[in-house]
């Protein structure tokens, strides 16, 4: 009667593991369009077996079994890093490839073009006020496509600077939810084994990655450290570290929870793209185009200064002015020359046009770094062009190689419904059995109690 009865037990307890098990399958199906959550799986142990003992075996349900990768997880978030990287790049350069464009006929390039072909119209009427004031004009359109250019990367920077303060929030943001999931891990031990929290801290890594950057570490109470960088405390356990944005109006510095400079550390996902495009690409196109202004107006003013004006005397006012090199390109612009005093005859020859004729030979003369003025300022425009180029390619890779990974952790932890499907029908099944075994063994008990006749008094 005691083997019936415990057979009975172990019976009904199968009943009850097939049960969970069916319920980890419902759970799987249901989330089969949850973002990050990977298939769980109940694993099953057969429970000891020893007749002579009264032990009758039977099935005990095992540790729920996740089927997530974390090496495919990490292969995910680096491909994450880089394609945010490259979007970034691409959509503020972007802004900055329309200000250097080569074809245009109101750009720098045709504004140069434009000036020394008014000094060669000057060398034909050197007296001319027409000619005379073609030349300032040309000098003003010049200078305003200078400064035009000058101001749109100016305001492509100040704008990454607006854009990196966004991102520092949503760093600081995603790190909050993170430390969320990490307190509801340390208040109960089994939300290790939730799919669901699961689920959502490994949307937060995701999310995280494609901002900045990061490397994690899991303790052994199941909780998620982030180092941003891989070396500055963002997460530990239930403690958050904020970061911040510093730095001047010109350079971008991020900045740890104690106030160090840690931006030399992030190197991928948009921040990182931000970070070098303010601190690198913007101020090397600067620094290019205000080298062109300043040679440029110091070559011309030195060869009117080398002249004499309508009146055979030497002009008292240059074309050009700006405040300093640092700044050339902004605030270029032309003085308050008059048309008479635009040099075009030199001191040998006054009445000439001996400096008309050399003031046009400087738009075909090598003056900066080998290059003629408008080679110069092409030289700049490819450069900007080929940095856009590259940020393209980067991000079609970086969306290729990332479609990949994501196929790889679908492959390994996503939801199958014919797998689930699968097993549904095989635990259902397992169910019906153990339930029919369940009713015979009742049948039999039954039967033993039947036979056992009472004792009269």
């Amino acid at each position: 009667m005691s083997s019936l009865t415990s057979t009975l037990v172990s019976t009904a307890n199968a009943m009850q593991v097939f049960t969970q098990a069916l319920n980890v399958v419902g759970n799987n199906i249901d989330n089969v369009n949850t973002p990050e959550y990977a298939d769980q799986n109940q694993s099953l142990v057969a429970a000891p077996f020893a007749p002579a003992e009264g032990i009758t075996g039977g099935v005990i349900a095992g540790p729920l079994l996740s089927s997530r990768s974390e090496y495919l997880e990490q292969a995910v978030r680096t491909q994450q890093g880089a394609l945010g990287d490259a979007q970034q790049r691409t959509t503020d350069l972007g802004q900055i490839q329309p200000l250097f464009d080569l074809t245009s006929t109101t750009g720098i390039d045709s504004a140069i073009n434009n000036l020394f072909d008014s000094f060669s119209q000057l060398s034909t009427s050197p007296n001319d006020s027409i000619n005379q004031q073609a030349v300032i004009t040309q000098a003003g359109n010049l200078a305003q496509a200078v400064d035009s250019t000058a101001s749109g990367i100016d305001q492509v920077s100040t704008n990454i600077t607006s854009q990196t303060g966004s991102v520092i929030d949503n760093i600081n943001q995603i790190a909050s939810q993170i430390v969320g999931i990490n307190q509801q891990y340390a208040a109960d031990s089994q939300a290790t084994q939730d799919a669901g929290l699961d689920a959502q801290m490994h949307t937060a890594l995701e999310n995280l990655s494609q901002l900045a950057n990061f490397t994690v570490l899991k303790s052994s109470d199941g909780a998620y450290n982030v180092y941003l960088g891989g070396q500055t405390l963002l997460v530990l356990g239930t403690s958050q570290f904020t970061v911040s944005a510093g730095g001047s109006s010109n350079q971008t510095a991020i900045l740890d929870s104690q106030g160090n400079d840690i931006t030399s550390e992030i190197n991928q996902g948009s921040l990182g793209a931000l970070i070098q495009e303010k601190n690198t690409i913007l101020p090397g196109y600067t620094t290019q185009l205000n080298t062109l202004a300043k040679s440029l107006a110091d070559t011309v003013n030195t060869q009117l200064s080398q002249g004499l004006d309508q009146s055979g005397t030497a002009p008292p006012v240059n074309l050009f002015t700006y405040d300093q090199a640092s700044d050339a390109a902004s605030t270029l612009a032309v003085t308050n020359i008059t048309p008479s005093q635009i040099a075009a005859a030199s001191a040998s020859a006054p009445g000439g046009n001996s400096n008309a004729i050399a003031l046009a030979a400087l738009g075909t003369t090598p003056a900066i770094n080998g290059f003629t003025f408008t080679q110069y300022y092409g030289n700049l425009g490819a450069q900007v062009g080929n940095d856009m180029d590259d940020a393209q390619a980067d991000q079609t890779q970086s969306q290729d190689q990332l479609t990949q990974a994501e196929t790889q952790v679908a492959s390994q932890s996503g939801v199958s419904i014919n797998a689930e499907a699968t097993k549904l029908l095989e635990f259902q099944q397992a169910y019906e059995a153990a339930g029919k075994m369940v009713s015979v063994l009742q049948d039999m008990t039954q039967t033993v109690i039947d036979m056992v006749q009472p004792v009269s008094t």
